[in-house]
């Protein structure tokens, strides 16, 4: 395989990431960034702790969908994240989920 055919073959699975997240964004209330994925969910619990002075976040999701192009199943039952980086949680914003046909990713809906 060439690496004109694997930047292909990558391209067109960050598109088909892209639409299936269009396609399910709607169904969940949060976004959850961690420095190693991105998640949506409906249901999530996060706690802090402190080691010997070292501080970690344990974050726990249940029914969540996971932003990774490399799993062939992206919607999971139980998720738990334990990262001694940053997580940022966010509420959607219902508005904000209306995208428009034509995002830049492929030329609309049918492309």
């Amino acid at each position: 395989m060439s690496a004109e055919d694997l930047e292909k073959y990558e391209t067109e699975m960050e598109l088909k990431l892209y639409r299936e997240y269009r396609d399910v964004v709607g169904l969940f209330t949060y976004v959850i960034e961690t420095e190693r994925r991105f998640y949506l969910t409906n249901d999530y619990e996060m706690q802090v702790h402190s080691v010997q002075g070292e501080v970690f976040f344990e974050v726990s999701m249940a029914d969540a969908w996971v932003w990774d192009m490399y799993r062939p199943a992206r919607f999971v039952k139980q998720v738990r994240v334990l990262t001694f980086k940053d997580v940022n949680i966010e509420e959607l914003n219902r508005s904000e989920l209306d995208l428009p046909e034509d995002s830049g990713f492929g030329g609309g809906r049918n492309a």
